[in-house]
């Protein structure tokens, strides 16, 4: 730990301590250091790192699973696997499994739905589409071997993933941030309307916050605004603005499980520069439930 501007600042990852500790006052920073949450960033392994997890190839199922597919419209296609047990234990959100493998499936489109003239996608918005996102958690020491591979899609090409710790930050439009720098749930004022002293700081987060790549628990990086909204409009039924009190409460019952970014290594690509983000509810973390997962997609 080092300190700066009186504010103590974790050394192993500081951008987003560092960054309210100078522009931030003191009271403010703490309350916004208080929000921070760990994660664990999946990059590319270098030669001898170990692998935690892989974007496309051909996954392993346990005997009697079948491919995951989307009725009536076609497979899935495998986006990931993650090894629980070699992710940094510091990096792990409370309740994330210790062991065993989370499989990640998502139908990309790349094959025309059975019958259907209009190509099918996943909205968070339309409950019918929801099976095309799949989380499948296979235990530790469940025999598995590799998976009959559906005649089309064809796998994503198999690339490893390393795993390091790191901050991640709460996107300014979430309620907790809101509180913590305004002192108020009602949303941000309009841009010449914001305070002062605030100013330097949402500048500051907009160019640091810029980097989206693979993640695995902490806080998302939005394309385009909290995705917890995104899953609490569709919960509560009806569209309700940004800063909405019910859509609040709802947003605040999700946590990130992982994002997967675009990957030119993995020939992957969502949309106009898109990313996939699965959440999930914390009880349903930790009873390993991860039927009820939600997928947003952004571009």
């Amino acid at each position: 730990m080092s300190e700066a501007g009186g504010i103590m600042v974790d050394m192993t990852d500081e951008r987003y301590s560092r960054l309210a500790a100078e522009h931030l006052p003191a009271d403010l920073a703490e309350r916004w250091i208080a929000l921070l949450r760990p994660c664990v960033r999946l990059r590319r392994a270098g030669a001898g790192e170990q692998v935690a997890a892989v974007l496309g190839g051909v996954p392993e199922l346990p005997g009697g699973v079948d491919w995951p597919d989307w009725p009536g419209v076609g497979p899935l296609s495998f986006i990931a696997s993650v090894r629980c047990a070699a992710l940094p234990a510091a990096g792990r959100a409370p309740g994330f499994p210790c062991d065993g493998t989370l499989l990640f499936f998502y139908f990309d489109g790349r094959v025309d739905s059975d019958g259907d003239d209009e190509p099918a996608f996943v909205s968070i918005h339309d409950p019918a589409t929801w099976v095309g996102a799949r989380v499948l958690y296979v235990p530790e020491g469940t025999p598995v071997s590799p998976a009959d591979v559906p005649r089309e899609p064809a796998p994503y090409p198999r690339v490893e993933l390393a795993a390091e710790v790191e901050q991640s930050a709460p996107d300014l439009w979430l309620p907790q941030v809101r509180e913590a720098l305004l002192g108020t749930g009602d949303p941000w004022p309009e841009p010449r309307e914001i305070p002062v002293g605030l100013r330097p700081f949402r500048r500051a987060f907009g160019k640091l916050n810029g980097r989206i790549g693979h993640r695995i628990g902490g806080h998302a990086v939005p394309i385009q605004g909290p995705v917890e909204y995104e899953i609490a409009n569709a919960d509560l039924g009806v569209e309700r603005p940004w800063g909405d009190p019910p859509l609040d409460a709802e947003a605040g019952r999700w946590l990130l499980l992982a994002q997967f970014d675009g990957d030119e290594d993995a020939g992957m690509e969502w949309g106009d520069a898109g990313t996939l983000y699965w959440l999930i509810r914390p009880e349903d973390l930790t009873d390993r439930n991860f039927t009820r997962t939600r997928l947003v997609a952004q571009c």
